[in-house]
Protein backbone atom coordinates (compact mmCIF):
# COMPACT_ATOMS: atom_id res chain seq x y z
CA UNK A 1 0.00 0.00 0.00
CA UNK A 2 1.41 3.40 -0.98
CA UNK A 3 1.92 5.87 1.86
CA UNK A 4 -0.31 8.94 1.74
CA UNK A 5 1.56 10.84 4.44
CA UNK A 6 5.24 11.52 4.77
CA UNK A 7 7.63 13.63 6.78
CA UNK A 8 10.46 15.80 5.57
CA UNK A 9 13.08 18.04 7.13
CA UNK A 10 15.04 20.66 5.21
CA UNK A 11 18.35 21.67 6.79
CA UNK A 12 19.43 25.12 5.61
CA UNK A 13 22.15 27.58 6.44
CA UNK A 14 19.83 29.74 8.55
CA UNK A 15 16.91 27.52 9.48
CA UNK A 16 15.90 23.87 9.88
CA UNK A 17 12.30 23.25 8.82
CA UNK A 18 10.06 20.21 9.05
CA UNK A 19 6.47 19.29 8.24
CA UNK A 20 4.02 16.49 7.63
CA UNK A 21 3.28 16.15 3.91
CA UNK A 22 0.28 14.88 1.97
CA UNK A 23 2.01 12.73 -0.65
CA UNK A 24 -1.00 12.83 -2.95
CA UNK A 25 -1.06 16.61 -3.26
CA UNK A 26 2.37 17.81 -2.14
CA UNK A 27 0.76 20.07 0.45
CA UNK A 28 1.62 20.37 4.13
CA UNK A 29 -0.65 18.75 6.68
CA UNK A 30 -0.84 21.51 9.26
CA UNK A 31 1.92 24.05 9.83
CA UNK A 32 5.64 23.54 9.44
CA UNK A 33 8.05 24.04 12.33
CA UNK A 34 11.17 26.13 11.81
CA UNK A 35 14.09 26.32 14.24
CA UNK A 36 17.19 28.45 13.74
CA UNK A 37 20.19 26.51 12.50
CA UNK A 38 22.65 26.15 15.40
CA UNK A 39 26.07 27.79 15.22
CA UNK A 40 28.31 26.02 14.70
CA UNK A 41 26.09 23.69 12.65
CA UNK A 42 27.97 20.54 13.58
CA UNK A 43 26.44 17.12 12.83
CA UNK A 44 25.57 16.55 16.48
CA UNK A 45 23.99 19.98 16.92
CA UNK A 46 21.91 19.63 13.76
CA UNK A 47 20.84 16.11 14.76
CA UNK A 48 19.55 17.49 18.06
CA UNK A 49 17.38 20.04 16.22
CA UNK A 50 16.12 17.41 13.78
CA UNK A 51 15.17 15.20 16.73
CA UNK A 52 13.33 18.12 18.35
CA UNK A 53 11.30 18.67 15.18
CA UNK A 54 10.49 14.97 14.78
CA UNK A 55 9.40 14.76 18.43
CA UNK A 56 7.24 17.89 18.02
CA UNK A 57 5.22 16.15 15.31
CA UNK A 58 5.32 12.77 17.08
CA UNK A 59 6.37 11.18 13.79
CA UNK A 60 7.50 7.57 13.99
CA UNK A 61 7.69 6.60 10.31
CA UNK A 62 10.37 6.99 7.64
CA UNK A 63 11.64 10.51 7.13
CA UNK A 64 13.66 12.41 4.59
CA UNK A 65 16.34 14.93 5.53
CA UNK A 66 18.04 17.36 3.16
CA UNK A 67 21.49 18.85 3.57
CA UNK A 68 23.17 21.77 1.76
CA UNK A 69 25.82 19.31 0.62
CA UNK A 70 26.66 16.66 -1.91
CA UNK A 71 25.23 13.46 -0.44
CA UNK A 72 26.19 10.03 -1.80
CA UNK A 73 24.82 6.85 -0.25
CA UNK A 74 23.94 8.76 2.91
CA UNK A 75 27.39 10.28 3.37
CA UNK A 76 27.99 14.05 3.16
CA UNK A 77 30.81 14.82 0.75
CA UNK A 78 30.85 18.63 0.92
CA UNK A 79 29.80 21.39 3.32
CA UNK A 80 29.51 24.70 1.49
CA UNK A 81 26.97 26.37 3.80
CA UNK A 82 27.19 24.22 6.89
CA UNK A 83 29.96 23.28 9.34
CA UNK A 84 33.00 21.67 7.65
CA UNK A 85 32.83 18.77 10.11
CA UNK A 86 29.99 17.37 7.99
CA UNK A 87 32.44 16.31 5.30
CA UNK A 88 32.72 12.53 5.46
CA UNK A 89 29.91 12.20 8.01
CA UNK A 90 27.63 9.19 7.62
CA UNK A 91 24.44 11.22 7.91
CA UNK A 92 22.22 8.16 7.55
CA UNK A 93 23.85 6.55 10.59
CA UNK A 94 23.91 9.81 12.55
CA UNK A 95 20.19 10.51 12.25
CA UNK A 96 19.17 6.87 12.54
CA UNK A 97 21.02 6.61 15.87
CA UNK A 98 19.75 9.95 17.19
CA UNK A 99 16.15 9.14 16.25
CA UNK A 100 16.21 5.47 17.23
CA UNK A 101 15.55 4.25 13.70
CA UNK A 102 17.21 1.99 11.16
CA UNK A 103 19.26 3.42 8.30
CA UNK A 104 16.53 2.30 5.91
CA UNK A 105 14.06 4.64 7.62
CA UNK A 106 16.18 7.74 6.85
CA UNK A 107 16.60 9.14 3.33
CA UNK A 108 19.38 11.71 2.94
CA UNK A 109 19.38 14.06 -0.04
CA UNK A 110 20.99 17.21 -1.32
CA UNK A 111 18.55 20.03 -0.57
CA UNK A 112 18.17 21.27 -4.15
CA UNK A 113 17.77 17.71 -5.46
CA UNK A 114 14.90 17.21 -3.02
CA UNK A 115 13.29 20.49 -4.09
CA UNK A 116 13.64 19.52 -7.73
CA UNK A 117 12.10 16.11 -7.14
CA UNK A 118 9.09 17.79 -5.55
CA UNK A 119 8.70 20.11 -8.53
CA UNK A 120 8.90 17.17 -10.94
CA UNK A 121 6.21 15.31 -9.00
CA UNK A 122 3.83 18.11 -8.04
CA UNK A 123 4.76 21.11 -10.20
CA UNK A 124 4.14 22.13 -13.80
CA UNK A 125 4.20 19.02 -16.08
CA UNK A 126 6.15 21.07 -18.64
CA UNK A 127 9.17 20.82 -16.34
CA UNK A 128 9.34 17.07 -17.00
CA UNK A 129 10.09 17.59 -20.68
CA UNK A 130 13.61 18.27 -21.93
CA UNK A 131 16.43 19.61 -19.76
CA UNK A 132 15.26 21.50 -16.67
CA UNK A 133 17.52 23.11 -14.06
CA UNK A 134 16.08 24.04 -10.69
CA UNK A 135 18.05 26.65 -8.76
CA UNK A 136 17.39 27.52 -5.12
CA UNK A 137 18.47 31.01 -4.08
CA UNK A 138 19.11 31.23 -0.36
CA UNK A 139 22.25 31.24 1.79
CA UNK A 140 23.91 29.78 -1.31
CA UNK A 141 22.65 28.61 -4.69
CA UNK A 142 21.57 25.00 -4.87
CA UNK A 143 20.97 23.22 -8.16
CA UNK A 144 19.15 20.17 -9.47
CA UNK A 145 19.30 18.99 -13.09
CA UNK A 146 16.64 16.88 -14.81
CA UNK A 147 16.43 15.30 -18.25
CA UNK A 148 12.82 14.39 -19.08
CA UNK A 149 12.13 14.32 -15.34
CA UNK A 150 15.10 12.09 -14.44
CA UNK A 151 17.47 13.53 -11.84
CA UNK A 152 21.21 13.82 -12.28
CA UNK A 153 22.08 14.05 -8.56
CA UNK A 154 24.48 16.34 -6.76
CA UNK A 155 25.15 19.02 -9.34
CA UNK A 156 26.86 22.01 -7.78
CA UNK A 157 26.09 24.77 -10.27
CA UNK A 158 26.03 27.39 -7.52
CA UNK A 159 29.82 27.10 -7.44
CA UNK A 160 30.63 27.72 -11.08
CA UNK A 161 32.98 30.64 -11.62
CA UNK A 162 31.36 33.80 -12.94
CA UNK A 163 33.61 36.76 -13.67
CA UNK A 164 36.26 35.46 -11.29
CA UNK A 165 33.88 34.75 -8.39
CA UNK A 166 32.18 31.68 -6.97
CA UNK A 167 28.69 32.36 -8.35
CA UNK A 168 26.77 32.07 -5.10
CA UNK A 169 28.96 34.63 -3.32
CA UNK A 170 27.55 37.26 -5.70
CA UNK A 171 24.15 35.99 -6.80
CA UNK A 172 22.67 34.11 -3.82
CA UNK A 173 19.79 35.72 -1.94
CA UNK A 174 22.14 36.12 1.01
CA UNK A 175 24.34 38.41 -1.11
CA UNK A 176 21.31 40.59 -1.83
CA UNK A 177 20.63 40.92 1.88
CA UNK A 178 24.25 41.29 2.93
CA UNK A 179 24.95 44.06 0.43
CA UNK A 180 21.48 45.62 0.74
CA UNK A 181 20.89 45.35 -3.01
CA UNK A 182 17.62 46.34 -4.62
CA UNK A 183 15.81 43.71 -6.67
CA UNK A 184 16.93 45.56 -9.78
CA UNK A 185 20.59 45.47 -8.72
CA UNK A 186 20.43 41.84 -7.66
CA UNK A 187 18.63 40.77 -10.85
CA UNK A 188 21.61 41.99 -12.89
CA UNK A 189 23.82 39.51 -11.02
CA UNK A 190 21.31 36.67 -11.32
CA UNK A 191 20.95 37.41 -15.02
CA UNK A 192 24.70 37.20 -15.53
CA UNK A 193 24.88 33.94 -13.57
CA UNK A 194 22.06 32.35 -15.55
CA UNK A 195 23.64 33.41 -18.83
CA UNK A 196 26.93 31.71 -17.94
CA UNK A 197 25.11 28.59 -16.73
CA UNK A 198 22.86 28.29 -19.77
CA UNK A 199 25.91 28.51 -22.03
CA UNK A 200 27.28 25.44 -20.22
CA UNK A 201 24.23 23.16 -20.08
CA UNK A 202 21.74 24.64 -22.61
CA UNK A 203 18.59 23.93 -20.59
CA UNK A 204 15.01 24.23 -21.84
CA UNK A 205 13.77 25.73 -18.58
CA UNK A 206 15.04 27.28 -15.35
CA UNK A 207 12.93 26.90 -12.20
CA UNK A 208 13.91 29.32 -9.43
CA UNK A 209 13.14 28.42 -5.83
CA UNK A 210 14.12 29.33 -2.29
CA UNK A 211 12.53 31.94 -0.07
CA UNK A 212 13.09 34.71 -2.61
CA UNK A 213 10.84 32.87 -5.09
CA UNK A 214 7.86 34.15 -3.07
CA UNK A 215 8.60 37.55 -4.61
CA UNK A 216 9.52 36.28 -8.06
CA UNK A 217 7.34 38.97 -9.65
CA UNK A 218 9.82 41.58 -8.42
CA UNK A 219 12.87 40.15 -10.17
CA UNK A 220 12.14 37.34 -12.65
CA UNK A 221 10.61 39.76 -15.20
CA UNK A 222 13.89 41.74 -15.10
CA UNK A 223 15.95 38.80 -16.37
CA UNK A 224 17.11 38.87 -19.99
CA UNK A 225 18.77 35.46 -20.46
CA UNK A 226 17.40 33.37 -23.33
CA UNK A 227 16.12 30.40 -21.31
CA UNK A 228 12.59 30.73 -19.87
CA UNK A 229 12.57 31.26 -16.09
CA UNK A 230 9.62 30.37 -13.85
CA UNK A 231 9.14 30.42 -10.09
CA UNK A 232 8.96 27.09 -8.25
CA UNK A 233 5.37 25.96 -7.79
CA UNK A 234 6.07 24.87 -4.22
CA UNK A 235 8.28 27.90 -3.49
CA UNK A 236 10.34 27.34 -0.34
CA UNK A 237 8.37 24.25 0.73
CA UNK A 238 9.78 22.09 -2.05
CA UNK A 239 12.74 20.70 -0.08
CA UNK A 240 10.53 19.35 2.70
CA UNK A 241 8.06 17.87 0.22
CA UNK A 242 10.76 16.22 -1.86
CA UNK A 243 12.45 14.77 1.21
CA UNK A 244 9.16 13.32 2.48
CA UNK A 245 8.40 11.74 -0.90
CA UNK A 246 11.91 10.28 -1.18
CA UNK A 247 11.65 8.69 2.26
CA UNK A 248 8.25 7.18 1.52
CA UNK A 249 9.51 5.69 -1.75
CA UNK A 250 12.94 4.61 -0.47
CA UNK A 251 14.84 6.92 -2.81
CA UNK A 252 18.37 7.99 -1.88
CA UNK A 253 21.14 8.93 -4.36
Amino acid sequence: MTATRGFGIDVGGTGIKGALVDLDTGEFIGDRLRIETPHPATPEAVADVVAEIVEHFEWDGPLGVTLPAVVKKGIAQTAANIDPSWIGTDADALFAKRLGRSREDVAMLNDADAAGMAEMRFGDPAARQGVTALLTFGTGIGSALFDDGKLTPNTEFGHIEVDGHDAETRAAASAKEREELSYEQWAVRVDRYLTVLENLIWPDLFIVGGGVSKKAHKWVPLLTNRTPVVAASLQNNAGIVGAAAAAAEGIEP
